[in-house]
């Protein structure tokens, strides 16, 4: 077996599991899960009648590098939703579907990694999980960058001394931000891009998230864009993962993409033939339309809106928490040990959150997801401000 196995911990949501085993909440209170980050808004008709037209499709092996249409369709959104010049993305070189971020995001690790050179991968912490298990079962040690209220929980990248920047092959970063919502810009970008040519490691930018934002005037920016603007025009060392995921809620199609230098997505292209995962060709269809539309993304984020901001009305004079610029968590501070609030708002109210310890690690002295919870506000918006009130009685007996 991989001795890398044991280093594993348990996923969030098995912690969770047993953090609640032996509880039985009350029976008059319908459970409302906002621990997961499932979208629960519908998933557009005519997604699903591209995917149903095109069913034919399973009688032939897809393309690992996808179909010539569905790498136009991404191109295409990336320079409008990213102010990209027309042809800067070419269908070609930059871009490769894959199924679904958390797929490629762990696959890629394993491609790009030389274990031979007692290498680092540096992520955010809180992080996503993934970024951790595919360090790991690379070879790689993590080193976290904690994201607190004090770096507006944006990971510490000015604390990381010269000697860890110089074993980094890759980082990964996550705008807006699982769990804070916090925005990375474009002057950190330039940064890291600089850091990047300086050293010799990958950024590998997770914008999964990337179309749910609050401000519709102001989307995040992307990786690629503040490349091409600082005239890394080739995209160097530059990789961004997007899906359909969470910007056309449809989980359950597993379709998303990579891009950006021609050099890298060539070689993982080539990893990714032996690895076996190339999207049917019925998802590709369907996502080409997902691609091509956005007027369901801005009423699925104009949804997320009413949400946020019901759920904030009602928690923000007993809760330590503020609105994020971006994604559908709220992260707010519990003063207290997150895992007995989580357990005892289940034991209570029949709510469930994410403890925010099981989304971090102790690093350089303290664990930034501790005394925080997140709150997926996935629900639809009755049970999100159901659940609301129902934590905002918590709170008040606390």
């Amino acid at each position: 077996m991989n001795p890398h196995l044991q280093k594993l911990q348990p996923y969030p949501f098995e912690k969770l599991s047993e953090l609640k085993r032996g509880i039985t909440p009350p029976a008059d209170k319908p459970h409302i899960a906002l621990s997961i980050g499932e979208p629960k808004h519908p998933t557009p008709h005519f997604i699903a009648e591209s995917l149903i037209a095109h069913l034919h499709g399973l009688a032939n092996y897809p393309a690992t590098k996808g179909l010539p249409e569905l790498r136009r369709a991404i191109a295409d959104w990336l320079s409008r939703r990213f102010s990209l010049p027309s042809e800067s993305v070419d269908p070609e070189r930059h871009i490769l579907p894959c199924n679904g971020t958390r797929e490629a995001l762990f696959s890629f690790a394993q491609c790009v990694i030389d274990a031979s050179k007692r290498p680092l991968v540096l992520m955010p912490n809180p992080f996503y999980q993934i970024y951790e298990g595919a360090a790991l079962l690379g070879g790689a040690e993590p080193y976290f960058l904690n994201a607190t209220r004090e770096t507006g929980y944006l990971p510490d990248f000015e604390s990381v001394p010269d000697g860890v920047w110089k074993r980094c092959q890759l980082i990964y970063i996550c705008s807006p931000g699982n769990p804070s919502g916090a925005v990375i810009g474009t002057e950190i970008h330039r940064r890291l891009i600089n850091l990047a040519e300086r050293y010799g490691f990958i950024i590998a930018s997770d914008e999964c998230y990337s179309e749910l934002y609050l401000d519709e005037s102001a989307p995040p920016p992307g990786l690629l864009q503040s490349a091409h603007v600082m005239g890394n025009t080739e995209f160097k060392r530059c990789v961004v993962f997007h899906s359909l995921s969470k910007r056309s809620s449809a989980p359950g199609l597993r379709s998303g993409f990579i891009a950006g230098d021609a050099e890298i997505v060539t070689l993982y292209q080539h990893y990714r033939t032996y690895h076996g995962c190339a999207l049917p060709l019925p998802v590709q269809h369907a996502s080409i339309k997902a691609w091509q539309d956005e007027k369901h993304v801005a009423e699925s984020r104009a949804e997320y809106r009413r949400k946020f901001s019901a759920v904030y009305q009602v928690l923000k004079e007993l809760l330590d928490v503020s609105l994020p610029p971006g994604g559908f968590y709220l992260w707010p501070d519990t003063h207290r040990d997150d895992r007995e609030f989580a357990r005892n708002l289940y034991a209570r109210q029949n709510v469930t959150v994410l403890p925010g310890s099981f989304l971090s690690r102790e690093a350089h002295g303290v664990n930034p997801g501790q005394n925080h919870v997140r709150i997926a506000l996935v629900a639809p918006l009755e049970e999100c401000v159901e659940a609301a009130h129902r934590i905002r009685e918590f709170t008040q007996l606390l």
